[in-house]
């Protein structure tokens, strides 16, 4: 791909006949990305092209003095090896500029000797560019490679060098130098702390070509996927966040072994510039010492039941099929979740498809009117001929992302495997009719792992359809372009984390973790990576019951983590360590267990009479009382609010024992995690 093309850009070979209309070469210079490489290119405008007229440097040399013309038996390769990967990096590094002497007198041809003015080199051996005085004649800029070669001044006679420079500029990062203003210095190290994530997803050398840091075919590979981050973002977190990071943030670091540790608050500016609106604290604040000093005391077992059978189901609706006591199925459905047989009826009602209290014949007629209301809105781009298609970007953009979406959602289930498989189809057409639904969302990367799920079960276009859209509903945020909903729940997820273990929280810190960014994932289309296809079924039904408090799903991330927290801690883990520990975990999860564990820190919690208040909104939990902390405490009130017991605690943990088949006399067995250093206080 071009990224750069001017005519017109002159070498001057020879300084002392400026007149001489010969020593004044016309070259072509291009900008080039291939294969995630980036090239700088200048060729005259007479030359073919002629791969061999390019002088190599040997792959061992350490030197770039000796050149040597490229060898007979490499241009014998053919097209093929040319126009591949090894053969962009069997072309010098650098290109040297010495005449080659004649021998009997030849002369050589005008092209040929244009020609051994070519040169082409990678971005990632640039080390300066030196542009010109401003109002001295032409613009020129005169490229220094790392090894000290200085290539010949490229002179622009139609003037544009600054567009060359903006070019640059997306790929590197470039700042002038202390000593010569003139002087463009490449992945200046000062300038790193002052770049933001986003930009480092447009600048994707930046902070990786730091001299000897990569080795070449690394260094390819993390800038091909920072690419594949920035043109899809989903499915490059999905796949693999955490490889790119181990070279990503090693690079950033630098080479110095003082720097390879990055002060906390550093990389809290570092990532909250990455997502605009992201605060989380990265050091002690009063706030937080009130957090750290409370006691959430001893933590309940738990155990779950069985699933909630047909027969169960059948004995709690009425003979119009309304459900009789819908909190306490829905405190069965949380306790151990649904047969199979019973998911394609009960989750119309759990994602509110269905109202709790409707009948069967008014359920039959609400589908009815949404089996209509769906097929108008699908009939809306079935209908859109190719020539209107044309004219409308934005309803190509969501097909051409939703084709490339569906041939790779789950395609290891039989549901979905193979070629012309219906199911592919239906996801297909759902997900475009949404773009109806919701044109202003449309679709957006991600969508169709929640879709997935939905269809399988419903076996139903209709339905799945009404569940996606209800579904949608609660994860929206998730996919707006300002990605509010990630930004709050991260923010979310640090605070209950540092309340569950602030020395945990703090380890995170040290390695530069304590933004939680490797929970992205699991926060973005609810664990959907994490855990098999049926696990994710019974995951999902048991947070659709929006028990037993608001925002369960946070928890669950807090019981994963602090599955994992004495592995990290113990191992010594640092930032890329951990990345490469949590993507790991992927389809390793006990479902049933993280839930148990979740369960158990809601518990926990809720019986505490000193939860700050900032807990106590996250999780929805109500106020009775507020009082707080004492006044000789000097802690910030607003932050250290606690949240007294409620009614919503007891009310919630008679109907969970109850559920469960607990006797209210019986001991309330204890049990301590001995991952998890429980937090006393001060």
């Amino acid at each position: 791909m071009i990224i750069y093309e001017q005519e017109g850009v002159y070498i001057h070979s020879s300084c002392a006949k400026t007149n001489d209309q010969d020593s004044l070469i016309s070259g072509i210079l291009r900008v080039l990305e291939k294969d995630a490489e980036v090239i700088v290119d200048w060729r005259p405008l007479d030359d073919a092209l002629d791969s061999s007229s390019i002088r190599y440097a040997g792959k061992d040399s350490s030197s770039v003095v000796e050149w040597t013309q490229a060898p007979r038996e490499r241009a014998n390769r053919g097209v093929e090896h040319l126009s591949s990967y090894e053969a962009e990096w069997d072309m010098l590094n650098t290109v040297s500029f010495k005449k080659k002497p004649h021998t009997n007198g030849d002369a050589p041809s005008h092209r040929n000797e244009k020609s051994k003015w070519s040169f082409l080199f990678s971005l990632t051996d640039l080390k300066s560019i030196k542009q010109n005085k401003k109002g001295m004649g032409w613009s020129y800029l005169v490229f220094c490679l790392k090894d000290d070669v200085v290539l010949p001044a490229l002179h622009f006679h139609q003037g544009d060098s600054k567009l060359l420079i903006d070019s640059l500029e997306k790929y590197v990062v470039l700042c002038e130098s202390p000593q010569d203003k003139r002087i463009l210095l490449v992945n200046c190290q000062n300038k790193s702390l002052s770049q933001s994530f986003e930009n480092l997803l447009d600048e994707p050398a930046y902070g990786l070509i730091q001299a000897g840091l990569l080795d070449r075919r690394k260094l390819l590979w993390a800038i091909h996927h920072w690419k594949k981050i920035k043109k899809d973002p989903y499915t490059a977190t999905m796949v693999g966040f955490s490889k790119v990071t181990n070279y990503i943030f090693d690079s950033l670091r630098g080479s110095d072994p003082s720097t390879h540790q990055r002060p906390p608050s550093e990389m809290a500016d570092f990532l909250s510039d990455a997502i605009p609106g992201l605060k989380i604290n990265q050091q002690e604040e009063p706030g937080f010492e009130v957090i750290t000093r409370i006691d959430l005391g001893e933590r309940p077992v738990v155990q779950r039941r069985e699933p909630v059978s047909l027969e169960e189901w059948t004995k709690n609706t009425d003979s119009e099929g309304r459900i009789l006591n819908v909190e306490n199925m829905k405190q069965m459905i949380f306790r151990g979740g649904l047969s199979h047989s019973l998911r394609k009826q009960a989750w119309k009602f759990l994602l509110g498809y269905f109202p709790w209290d409707s009948t069967k014949e008014e359920r039959t007629q609400l589908q009815k009117q949404k089996t209509d209301e769906y097929f108008r809105m699908k009939l809306q781009w079935k209908s859109v001929s190719e020539e209107q298609e044309k004219r409308n970007s934005r309803l190509r953009d969501y097909r051409s992302l939703i084709e490339k979406d569906v041939n790779r959602t789950d395609r290891t289930n039989k549901f979905y495997e193979g070629q012309d498989n219906p199911g592919l189809i239906l996801l297909h057409d759902i997900l475009m009719t949404y773009c109806m639904y919701d044109f202003d969302l449309g679709y957006v990367q991600g969508m169709s792992d929640l879709l997935s799920p939905l269809l399988y079960v419903m076996e139903n276009e209709v339905d799945a359809f009404w569940c996606f859209a209800s579904y949608m509903d609660q994860m929206h945020q998730n996919f707006e372009e300002q990605m509010q909903g990630m930004k709050t729940q991260l923010i979310q997820l640090s605070t209950l984390l540092r309340l569950l273990d602030s020395g945990f929280c703090s380890y995170l810190e040290s390695q530069d973790s304590g933004y939680l960014y490797f929970c992205f994932r699991w926060l973005l289309i609810r664990f959907k990576r994490e855990f098999s296809f049926l696990d994710i079924l019974r995951l999902w039904e048991v947070m659709w019951t929006e028990l037993p408090c608001k925002n369960f799903h946070l928890l669950l991330c807090c019981a994963i983590l602090e599955s994992e927290k004495q592995q990290i801690m113990e191992k010594h883990y640092g930032f890329n360590e951990i990345l490469k520990h949590i993507n790991e975990l992927s389809m390793k999860i006990d479902v049933e267990d993280i839930l148990c564990k979740a369960e158990a820190i809601s518990l926990q919690m809720v019986k505490c009479k000193e939860l700050p208040q900032a807990v106590c909104e996250i999780l929805g939990l109500q106020e009775s009382e507020v009082t707080t902390p004492d006044s000789d405490t000097g802690e910030d009130e607003s932050v250290g609010m606690p949240c007294p017991a409620s009614a919503f605690q007891s009310n919630t943990l008679s109907a969970f024992a109850a559920a469960s088949g607990a006797r209210d006399d019986s001991p309330t067995e204890i049990a301590v995690s001995p991952n998890v250093s429980r937090l006393m206080p001060a």
